[in-house]
């Protein structure tokens, strides 16, 4: 199974902020959408970081409330780690797992094609299992 596979049933809808824009609103945008992280796109629409709801936890640890005035620039994830519709969702896991990342952008060349997060990894996976299960029992049920 590949990673269109998932963007296929999950669609492609990416929520997004500026870099300019500041941690109070990525926090909100975060609530508003039930999502646990945010795309960084500078104003042409090249992603430039990512922000994890665990960036701005860490960050209001270290400097409490005024850690919502700073800029999402101040606080992004810079060396975004990404991953193509045609990889196989085996190899994301992996990445996820090795990388300990919990979103991973989806890339078509230079077009930003969608998110997967840990969730929706492991539910595939999941998903694939339980089919290779049901075949063998009707394979098992055929000879039985």
């Amino acid at each position: 199974m590949q990673i269109a596979d998932i963007l296929q049933h999950k669609g492609s809808h990416v929520v997004t902020i500026l870099p300019s824009d500041t941690i109070a609103s990525a926090a909100r945008r975060l609530t508003e959408n039930h999502i646990g992280a945010l795309i960084v796109r500078d104003r042409w629409g090249h992603v430039v970081g990512m922000l994890s709801e665990r960036d701005i936890v860490w960050a209001l640890a270290r400097h409490g409330a005024e850690t919502l005035g700073y800029g999402v620039a101040d606080l992004m994830i810079s060396n975004v780690i990404t991953c193509r519709p045609d990889d196989e969702v085996r190899d994301v896991m992996a990445l996820i797992t090795t990388r300990r990342i919990r979103h991973v952008p989806v890339m078509d060349g230079d077009r930003l094609a969608g998110i997967v997060s840990i969730g929706d990894v492991l539910k595939s996976r999941l998903d694939e299992k339980e089919h290779e299960v049901n075949v063998l029992r009707d394979i098992n049920l055929v000879r039985g």
